[in-house]
Formats: C-alpha cells, sequence, structure tokens
C-alpha cells in the first residue's frame, strides 16, 4: 500500500462525517480536544469580561457602576468561571489533544467517554452562563461557604444554580482523568517504558491521578449542600448536629490540590518547551518527575492551610504551616531544573520563549507570597485581604496562563498547519505582562492596607483610592493584550503561510506527522528503542516520521474498518494487545442530555420527575456497552510483519478494566470523603450522638443486607469463573442471582433505614446515616445492573471463554458494592453497638 492509499483508507476509518453530523457524532480526540481549548477560551473571555467590570466599580471609591446584589455574582461567577470552566477544562482539551500524539497512539483510551465528557462540560456550563444572564447567577462566592450559602440566607436558586452546575461540569472532570490515566497507562507506542515517557506525560498522569482523588470530596460536599437546601438534611446547621466547618473541610480538600492540579499541565508545557527553545535536552528528568509526584504526596496535607483563622487546634496550625513552607522544595526544585536547562543551553528568544521567562517572574513572585501566607502569625493579618486575591492571582495567572500561551505559540502550527504573522505576539506579551502586574502587584499593597476582598465599595479616607485606580487601569491594559492574542491566532489560521513539519527543530513524537495532524496521528506507530532519548525519538531517528508513514512500524493495514491502536504493559511498554476503538457515534451527546435534564429537573424543583433521566441514563449505558464487541471470535491479529497480538477483548488487563479501577478508586475517595464528615461531626459538632440513634427493628434488616451483599460478591465472582471455562448456562444463572441478591441488598438497606434510623431532618446523625445507607443501596443497584447486563450478554453469545472483560467487570463493582455495604452498616450501627 502507498503513503498515499494508506492516508485515504485511514482517513475514511478515523474521519468524521463533514457538517453539524461530524460535530454530533464524532469522537475523535482532535477534535473533542480542540473543542475543549476553545470552549475554555470562551469562557476566559467571559470570567475576563465579569474581572473588568469588577475593577470598573473598585476603580473609584463610593462607585455606583454596579450595586452589591450584582457585586456579589460577578465576583463570585469571575471565580467560579476561572476555575472549573477554563483552567481544568484548558487543560483536559490540551492534554487530550496532544496525548496520543506524544505517546505515538492513535485515540485516547475511551473516545466516547471524551466525547461524553465535552458535552457534560459544554452544556454544565451553559447553565452557569444562562444564570448569569437571566440575573441569579450564584452569589456566595465561588468557594460557597456555609451558613451563608444555606437556604436561611441564600433562599433562591442562585446557590443551587453553583452546586448542580459546577456538579454536573465535574462529571467531565472525572471522566477526562480517567481517561487521561488509562491512555497513559496503556495506550503508548510499544517499547516506550514509563521511565521514558516525554515529561509532559508525567505531569498530565500526576495530574488525572490527583484530579480522581480531589475532586470527589467537592462533589460530596456539593450534593450534600443540595440535599440541605432541597430536604432540610441538617448536614451543616449547628442547632441540630451539623457543622458549617464540614463544608470548608470537603471543599478545600479539593480546593488546594486544585492548585497544583492547574499548575502541574501547564509546568509540564514548561518542561516540554523550554529545552527545544534553549537547544538543549531538559536537565534533570527523574529529579523533575520525584518533585511532583512529592508535590501531588503534599498538596493533599494542605487544606487547612486555608483555615487557619476558624479556630483549629494550635498542635494542627503547625501542623499544616510546616506543610505548605515544605511544597515549596519540590517546587523549587522544578525551577532550578529549569534555570540550569537554560544555562546549558544557547536559549533563543522567541515568542514561546517570552511567556516562559514571564512565567519564571509571576510564579516566582507568587511562591514567594505563598510562603509568607503559610506562616499562621501572617496569615492571620492578611487573611480575606487583597493580599490573598494577589499572591492567587500571581500563583494561578503565571503558573498557568503565561505557560498555556507559551504552549499554544508552540503548539499552534501544529493545529493549524500555518506559521504566524510576526511581532504582534510580541506586542500582546508586553500588555499582557505589564498589565497584569500593574494590576496584582498593587493589590498586595491594598491587602497590607487592611482593604478586605469581596466588598464592592469602600470611603475615600481609607487611603486605597490611587492604588485601586491604577489597578483597574492595568486590568485594561491587560485585557488589550488578550484582545491582540485572538486577533494574533486568527490572522494565524486565515491568513498564515504553511508551516514546515517540525518548525522548532523539536524531538518528540508528535512533530512525526504531518500538520496539521490527521484524524489517525501515525500511518504506523512507532516502536521505540531502549536507549531512546528522554526528550523524544526524533533526536536520534530523523527519518522516523518518513517510515512511518511508508507504514514500517506497528498497525500499517487499514482492515475491517476498525479504528486499532496498540496497548502495552504498563512498566516496560512491551507490546500486550490491540485495542479496537468505538466509532462515531450520537450516544455520547444523547446521554449527557439526558445527563443535563436530571440537574435540570433538581433545578427546578421536580424531586420525583428528575427519577426518568435516571432511568434513561441507565439505558443509554447499556445500550452504550451492549454494541460493543461481537459473538465471533478473533483470535490473534497481525500488527507488523512476523507479530500477532489478541484484541482487548480477548486479553487481560484491558482499558475498559482499568477504567473501571480507575473509576471505583474515585468512588471510594467520594465514601472516604462521607466517611470523613461524619466522624468528624462526631467528634466536633455540638448535641452528638444525639438522644434517640438507633431504634429497635433493624437486627433483620442488617442480617439480610449483609447477607445478599456478601452473595451478590460471591455470585459474580462464580459467574466470571463459569463464563472463562465455557459453562455458558451456569455463568448465566450465577449472574442472574448476583443481580438479584444485591436487588435484595438494596431493598434491605432501605428497610434498614426505616426501620431503625429516625427522621433525616430531625439530626445530622439521621442525616449523615441515611446519606451512607443511600450509598450503599446505589451501588448495589449498580452492581445488580452489570450482574443482569453479563446474564444478557452470556445470553447473546457476546461472551465466551476468553473474552472475560465484561464478567470481571461486573465482578469489579459487586466486590467493592459488598465492600460498600459493610463499611456502611459498621459506621451507621456504631452508636448503638458502642458502650
Amino acid at each position: 500500500m502507498t503513503p498515499v492509499a494508506r492516508h485515504k483508507a485511514l482517513t475514511a476509518i478515523w474521519g468524521a462525517p463533514r457538517g453539524w453530523r461530524g460535530t454530533l457524532c464524532s469522537v475523535n480526540h482532535s477534535d473533542i480536544g480542540k473543542r475543549f481549548i476553545l470552549a475554555a477560551f470562551a469562557f476566559f473571555a467571559i470570567g475576563g469580561v465579569l474581572a473588568m467590570l469588577i475593577r470598573a466599580q473598585l476603580a473609584t471609591p463610593g462607585s455606583a457602576f454596579v450595586g452589591p446584589e450584582i457585586y456579589n455574582q460577578l465576583f463570585t461567577m469571575h471565580g467560579s468561571i476561572m476555575m472549573f470552566l477554563f483552567a481544568i477544562p484548558m487543560f483536559e482539551g490540551l492534554a487530550l489533544y496532544l496525548l496520543p500524539k506524544l505517546l505515538g497512539s492513535r485515540d485516547m483510551a475511551f473516545p466516547r467517554l471524551s466525547a461524553y465528557g465535552w458535552w457534560c462540560y459544554l452544556f454544565g456550563g451553559s447553565i452557569l452562563i444562562a444564570a448569569l444572564v437571566m440575573g441569579v447567577a450564584p452569589d456566595g462566592g465561588w468557594f460557597m461557604y456555609t451558613p451563608l450559602s444555606s437556604k436561611a440566607y441564600t433562599p433562591g436558586i442562585n446557590a443551587d444554580v453553583w452546586l448542580l452546575g459546577i456538579t454536573f461540569v465535574e462529571i467531565s472532570a472525572i471522566a477526562a482523568a480517567i481517561e487521561i490515566t488509562v491512555s497513559i497507562l496503556k495506550l503508548r507506542a510499544p517499547g516506550m517504558r514509563l521511565e521514558r515517557m516525554p515529561l509532559f506525560a508525567w505531569y498530565l498522569l500526576v495530574t488525572a491521578l490527583m484530579m480522581i482523588v480531589a475532586f470527589p470530596p467537592l462533589i460530596l460536599g456539593s450534593i450534600l449542600l443540595e440535599v440541605e437546601r432541597a430536604f432540610d438534611w441538617p448536614f451543616f446547621d449547628p442547632a441540630r448536629g451539623g457543622s458549617p466547618l464540614l463544608w470548608q473541610h470537603l471543599f478545600w480538600l479539593f480546593g488546594h490540590p486544585e492548585v497544583y492540579i492547574i499548575f502541574l499541565p501547564a509546568a509540564g508545557v514548561v518542561s516540554t518547551v523550554l529545552p527545544v527553545m534553549a537547544r538543549s535536552r531538559i536537565l534533570g528528568y527523574g529529579w523533575i518527575v520525584a518533585a511532583l509526584l512529592a508535590l501531588a504526596f503534599l498538596s493533599f496535607g494542605l487544606w487547612v492551610h486555608h483555615m487557619f483563622t476558624t479556630g483549629i487546634p494550635h498542635m494542627a496550625l503547625g501542623f499544616f504551616s510546616a506543610a505548605s513552607a515544605l511544597v515549596a522544595v519540590p517546587t523549587g526544585l522544578q525551577i532550578f531544573a529549569w534555570i540550569g536547562t537554560l544555562w546549558q543551553g544557547r536559549p533563543q528568544l522567541r515568542l514561546p520563549m517570552l511567556y516562559l521567562l514571564g512565567f519564571f517572574l509571576v510564579f516566582v513572585l507568587g511562591g514567594m507570597t505563598g510562603v509568607m501566607l503559610a506562616m499562621v502569625p501572617f496569615d492571620w493579618q492578611a487573611h480575606d485581604t487583597h493580599f490573598v486575591v494577589a499572591h492567587l492571582h500571581y500563583v494561578l495567572v503565571g503558573g498557568f496562563i503565561f505557560p498555556m500561551l507559551a504552549g499554544a505559540y508552540y503548539w499552534l502550527p501544529h493545529v493549524t498547519g500555518r506559521a504566524r504573522v510576526p511581532l504582534l505576539g510580541e506586542a500582546a506579551f508586553w500588555l499582557i505582562l505589564v498589565g497584569f502586574n500593574l494590576t496584582f502587584f498593587l493589590m498586595h499593597l491594598t491587602g497590607l492596607l487592611g482593604m478586605p476582598r469581596r466588598i464592592y465599595t469602600y470611603p475615600e479616607e481609607m487611603g486605597w483610592t490611587w492604588l485601586n485606580l491604577l489597578s483597574s487601569v492595568g486590568s485594561f491594559i491587560m485585557a488589550f493584550g488578550f484582545a491582540l492574542f485572538v486577533i494574533d491566532v486568527a490572522l494565524q489560521v486565515f491568513l498564515g503561510r504553511r508551516s514546515r513539519r517540525n518548525p522548532w527543530g523539536a524531538h518528540s513524537l508528535e512533530w512525526a506527522m504531518p500538520v496539521p495532524a490527521p484524524a489517525y496521528n501515525f500511518a504506523s506507530q512507532p516502536h521505540l528503542a531502549d536507549d531512546t532519548p528522554h526528550d523524544g525519538p526524533l533526536a536520534a531517528d530523523p527519518g522516523l516520521p518518513q517510515r512511518l508513514a511508508r507504514g514500517e512500524g506497528y498497525l500499517a493495514e487499514a482492515r475491517h474498518g476498525w479504528r486499532e491502536t496498540m496497548a502495552v504493559d504498563m512498566g516496560s511498554g512491551a507490546v500486550d494487545h490491540v485495542v479496537l476503538l468505538p466509532g462515531n457515534t450520537r450516544l455520547p451527546i444523547l446521554t449527557a442530555l439526558v445527563t443535563g435534564s436530571f440537574f435540570l429537573a433538581l433545578l427546578a424543583g421536580l424531586y420525583w420527575l428528575a427519577l426518568l433521566p435516571v432511568v434513561a441514563v441507565a439505558a443509554l449505558a447499556w445500550r452504550w456497552a451492549w454494541v460493543l464487541g461481537g459473538r465471533a471470535a478473533i483470535g490473534p491479529v497481525s500488527i507488523r510483519p512476523g507479530q500477532t497480538a489478541p484484541t482487548h477483548r480477548e486479553a487481560a488487563g484491558a482499558p475498559g478494566w482499568w477504567g473501571s479501577v480507575f473509576l471505583l478508586v474515585a468512588d471510594a475517595t467520594l465514601l472516604g470523603s462521607l466517611l470523613f464528615g461524619y466522624a468528624f461531626l462526631w467528634v466536633v459538632a455540638p448535641n452528638w450522638p444525639p438522644p434517640a440513634m438507633i431504634q429497635g427493628g433493624w437486627t433483620p434488616a442488617l442480617a439480610a443486607a449483609l447477607a445478599a451483599a456478601a452473595a451478590g460478591m460471591l455470585l459474580a465472582r462464580l459467574a466470571a469463573t463459569a463464563s472463562q471455562e465455557g459453562r455458558r448456562p451456569a455463568a448465566r444463572r450465577a449472574a442472574a442471582a448476583a443481580a438479584g441478591a444485591q436487588l435484595l441488598a438494596a431493598a434491605a438497606l432501605a428497610w434498614l433505614g426505616a426501620a431503625g434510623l429516625p427522621p433525616p431532618d430531625s439530626h445530622a446523625y439521621a442525616a449523615a446515616s441515611w446519606a451512607l445507607l443511600a450509598y450503599a443501596a446505589l451501588h448495589a443497584l449498580l452492581a445488580a445492573l452489570l450482574a443482569a447486563f453479563v446474564c444478557a450478554r452470556l445470553g447473546s453469545g457476546h461472551i465466551r471463554p476468553g473474552c472475560g472483560l465484561e464478567p470481571a467487570v461486573a465482578r469489579l463493582f459487586n466486590d467493592y458494592a459488598a465492600a460498600a455495604v459493610l463499611i456502611v452498616l459498621a459506621c451507621v450501627l456504631a452508636p448503638a453497638l458502642l458502650p
């Protein structure tokens, strides 16, 4: 097959239809990644306009530009948009677009999951923007502290919009985290060992793992607060055994790792672009990997850093203050490695390098003020002042936006296939740099002079006028810089001359393909030798792109209409199996629309009607899984001359199994957060435990729940074993029995709550116990659904010996459901069993 014929055949398989049909059904990672990036920048522009309105209000004392109600919505939506609708989705889009190209793959592990995440992000963000336009936007701050956000003080739907809209968007974040994790671990080019991965992939892997653990506490907190607002379950009401501080703990268990979740992908961009601009290799590859692992670990021990003024014990103050200072060590290690890379190289002062130098200036200053705020006495003085606002922006803008702008100019030729128009980008850089520092450096001074954050006006005699006026002028200068950036990008897209394939002389795999990239990325996938340099195979093998185009790598043959890509052993990078990815479909957008209707029903207060979308999502999920695979065995397939490998449905450790594992890790983190809240309230909340706890009549329900959950777990294991051994009737009976057992477990848990617990609105103990039982019952129902699916697939002939992916996944979820039931029952019954 000639390269041109191969290109046409692969494009027919991997491409999407033109026009709106392709927009609705495409699941290609490049398409989804570019959509994320464009939408994130659109939300960034909206957030920037809100910031300019804030600065216009604060430019002069006693301003009547906007009133306090509108101002509260402005700063709440500005923070929410920048944190949830811009920063995380922007990194997700860059990861989805770049990762397969960097790793030598053709797509991500779960293309339809990427598409579903995209539509959830778009619909969830649209709910928030629509609320802003209609004047009912959230107004309690992007952190939504209770009791301000509770029903008594925010009676409208403003807070509900935030809680439900952000939870909807977080579905996208969890989906992206699982997608990124499995893709990096399994879908690399054969021969690419973990210790030879591009640094950018390491950064994204650690970031995705952090998201899997950090986002569930926020999701849980949002659910609990929405349940309190809707049904009066008193999780945060101290009069009935709750505590407002529980919300702060749950929020900052997410919120402080969130800072590093935003920073690490941008640091990955620095580690990728900087060596190319310096015409050198990165210094200290192993040390950088160790530093980012340490940074990820330490970031989860810092959440009380934001709660120093809440009256926590002095020993806790000392511990979290020391941990907050210690996190500067791995960050500083990376910075010194980057400086060393510049020192040993021959830097070129091209536009991406300018933004990297701006990053060094701004981020280091932000890090220094961060160490200041880590010291408890200073934090007590500066807390809730504009000094904290300035520090936050120096860290996030310096640590994320400047590197991302460097990455934008670095990879734009790859996306557009065109070179940029000179000089306009440099003018945009200087406007952004000067405007940013004029805006936020002066905020340090207003903060030290005592100006609180989140105030909409101030008297002239406070002495803050000229500083605020200059800050506002700086914000408009910065806005002009971003407008020039948009114009520069538009000129490059529509008027730029054709770019050569590798304009920077880089060595990483994304430049081993034509630009703009074809839908399939690589005509054949590369094999990397053990001595492949860290900065990429093109350093040692400049002719690799031509050889891949000629079909001298893996999977050079376009066959059966399959979307094929290689999967490898996680550690060694040895060939494992071939993954057959699903093609274009409208299932993701349909599922996202139904998911969105669930959140809209809740927002409208139609709680019983919201059950219909839940059933519809379950039906779509069934259909989603049913169309995968076939009844006929495939057997080993040729991957290159003289070498074969099995397909993923006939091999152990398929991406679907690993995706289920990481989904359950996120799920377990949510359960752990719920248990943390239960224990926290027991220890610190007033009137705990209440006089009336577990009532009579719970023993039969307890025995039934435990027996049914254990039976479901054992029967699911029996079904998996029997299906592997070819005993299909026995496997079907076991799977059906497992589904019945899990349904019985869910019913027994409901019986236990009704027979043994007080009403959930009576006390926080009852509310937390009901929440735990609901969690366990929901997972028993999910396990029953998966067992029923396995039973149906066995009957249809899709599951056969050697094809055990679906029984293995069902077994995972049944095991987890049984463990959740056991843990939940132990916690709920503890007050009645303890002396």
